[in-house]
């Protein structure tokens, strides 16, 4: 016996039949929508003026963000702040748990 799935796109905001699946992002956030034709010319009509504004984030900048965004932040990043207070830090190898936990302390 054969069988034959059909998967049926319903676009998410007016219920019709949806033509395809886009993919954006906003705020950190990736999100996808089931959308007609029209309703995708409309997004993107709606998007352009600020697409036209922005600037591209490569996909391995937008990881680092990701991975710093949740309170980590790289050594780098806190030796930074550190010597911009007049923190004394060194320059190689671990930073001081003291030091460390201003900065944690001063991004919550």
């Amino acid at each position: 016996m054969a069988q034959r799935v059909e998967i049926v796109l319903t676009d998410d905001l007016d219920e019709s039949k949806a033509d395809s699946t886009v993919s954006f992002g906003y705020a950190g956030n990736s999100y996808e929508i089931d959308l007609s034709d029209a309703n995708r010319v409309a997004l993107e009509e709606a998007l352009a003026p600020y697409i036209a504004a922005a600037r591209r984030v490569s996909a391995s900048r937008r990881q680092a963000r990701r991975r710093t965004a949740g309170g980590t932040a790289s050594a780098t990043d806190i030796r930074a702040w550190a010597l911009a207070r007049g923190m004394e830090v060194s320059s190689r190898g671990r930073v001081s748990a003291e030091v460390r936990e201003a900065y944690e302390n001063a991004h919550r």
